[in-house]
């Protein structure tokens, strides 16, 4: 698709100025202009500098919203502002705060009932225009003179309302945002304090007032939505009559659909729908009055919260139960229909019984492990079961079964057996010492067990004679001699 090459843009731009002020003017040398960028343009008796903030079919519509008259009065831009217009303009700008002040003190000194709140200097420096506030009429003859000798400038005198004056100077409102009035509001409407009625707002002065003194406009931003909720609730000129007394309407809650009544000597507020006020209201109408504002709804007894937590969990446990139950009976009907099928697909499958038990089956069927205490210093088992065979196993299966009271008493009568057993075996090879009796010391010199330390018999060693059992945290006596050399 090709771009249009005849489409020629609008040829009119809106320029932003000091505080928030916009003008439209003619882009008449055809200035290829950007948003944001720094124009010097035609103003009455000098030139001035502004910022484009808008160009294109949007200006079109933005001038059908102010009513602005395409014509030859619109003025046009000169150029893009250059370096030295631009420092021209910081020098101008920078004086702007010191005549503010001097011009204040000339104010108090002439005792004049305004409020002077800003000035703007123009940017070739030929005029400058003092922007103030006032509640009555100020005759200011005086003060231009005076103004004019102190600055050697063409005085302009504007008066502007609050909202403009809070526009001009911004600020932030008690949203924690930005003045509206100093960002993008540029119609200021009347806000009365109906809207803040229709809103059920509280009428306080010091909350729906904004940093001007005056109403805020954001109350007539939701004020629409509020009067067409407000079409199906209807209006209570006069409180309802009810068997207890009058009914007085204290608050309504336009979006719940929710009218709150109280009665005279009762600080409590009952609740009544919209449905209901306007049935009530065509009963008062009629000389009927209500027994009560709502309608009684008999309500089921509520059940014990234990018991039913209870129950749930039965329930519950019946359930689980009974999808145990299902599995099985479905495990079973798929065994069978595979030991029919078998013999077609191939050799015959044995039955679970003359099956091999797994490898849990063995180790549950399996007797008493062997006590291989009962083994001889030779290393050489006694007393052990032989291996039962395979033959066996079925009534081993049967014996693993008994009660495990049963399985540990036979268990403690075989160890005890077998620890007799081995006691006696011990005490039968157990080899005895041929020892000689000690010979009497003879002056002490000798050790008492000299003489079993000399050989036996020739060509043979003396065989040292050593306990069997280490010491076990004890130390030997020092002041004994020690015979185990």
């Amino acid at each position: 698709m090709e771009i249009p090459v005849s489409f020629e843009e609008f040829d009119i731009v809106e320029i932003r100025f000091k505080g928030g002020r916009k003008d439209f003017y003619r882009n008449t040398n055809r200035l290829d202009l950007t948003t944001g960028d720094a124009v010097v343009v035609d103003v009455p008796n000098g030139h001035h500098i502004g910022f484009v903030s808008l160009k294109g079919e949007l200006v079109r519509l933005q001038m059908l919203k102010k009513k602005v008259d395409n014509n030859e009065e619109i003025r046009s831009i000169y150029r893009i502002a250059t370096e030295q217009d631009m420092e021209k303009f910081n020098e101008v700008r920078d004086l702007e705060g010191g005549a503010m002040y001097r011009s204040r003190e000339i104010i108090q000194q002439l005792s004049l009932r305004m409020k002077l709140s800003d000035v703007e200097y123009q940017a070739d420096k030929s005029k400058a225009t003092f922007y103030y506030s006032a509640d009555d009429r100020v005759d200011f003859r005086d003060l231009i003179k005076k103004l004019a000798e102190e600055f050697k400038v063409r005085i302009e005198m504007r008066q502007i309302s609050l909202r403009h004056e809070a526009g001009r100077l911004g600020g932030i409102g008690s949203c924690g945002r930005e003045l509206c009035c100093s960002t993008w509001l540029t119609d200021f409407k009347s806000v009365s304090t109906t809207a803040a009625r229709y809103q059920n707002l509280s009428l306080n002065p010091s909350k729906l007032s904004g940093q001007c003194g005056r109403l805020k406009c954001c109350l007539n931003y939701e004020l629409e939505t509020y009067m067409e909720a407000l079409k199906d609730i209807p209006t209570v000129n006069r409180p309802l009559q009810t068997q207890n007394g009058d009914a007085f309407l204290q608050k309504t809650d336009i979006f719940k659909k929710m009218m709150w009544f109280g009665f005279k000597g009762d600080n409590n507020w009952y609740p009544v729908p919209v449905q209901r006020v306007q049935e009530i209201l065509e009963l008062n109408a009629k000389g009927v009055a209500v027994e009560s504002l709502t309608v009684v709804v008999e309500e089921e007894p509520k059940q014990n919260e234990f018991v039913a937590q209870v129950e749930g969990n039965l329930e519950r446990l019946d359930d689980k139960y009974k999808a145990k139950k299902k599995k099985k009976k479905k495990k079973k009907g798929g065994d069978a229909i595979a030991a029919e099928a078998a013999p077609m697909q191939g050799p015959e499958r044995k039955p679970r019984s003359e099956m091999e038990p797994r490898e849990g089956e063995q180790r549950r069927n399996r007797g008493p492990r062997p006590d291989n205490r009962n083994r001889t210093r030779e290393g050489a088992p006694e007393n052990r079961e032989p291996r039962p065979e395979r033959e066996n196993r079925g009534n081993r299966e049967r014996e693993g079964n008994r009660p495990e009271q049963a399985n540990r008493e036979r268990g403690n009568r075989e160890r005890g057996g077998e620890r007799k057993e081995r006691e006696g075996i011990r005490g039968e090879n157990r080899p005895k010492p041929n020892r000689e009796p000690r010979a009497p010391r003879e002056g002490g010199d000798r050790p008492p067990q000299a003489q079993a330390q000399q050989p036996s018999q020739e060509g043979q060693h003396p065989k040292k004679h050593r306990s069997r059992k280490p010491f076990r945290g004890k130390k030997p006596d020092q002041n004994k001699p020690d015979t185990n050399v």
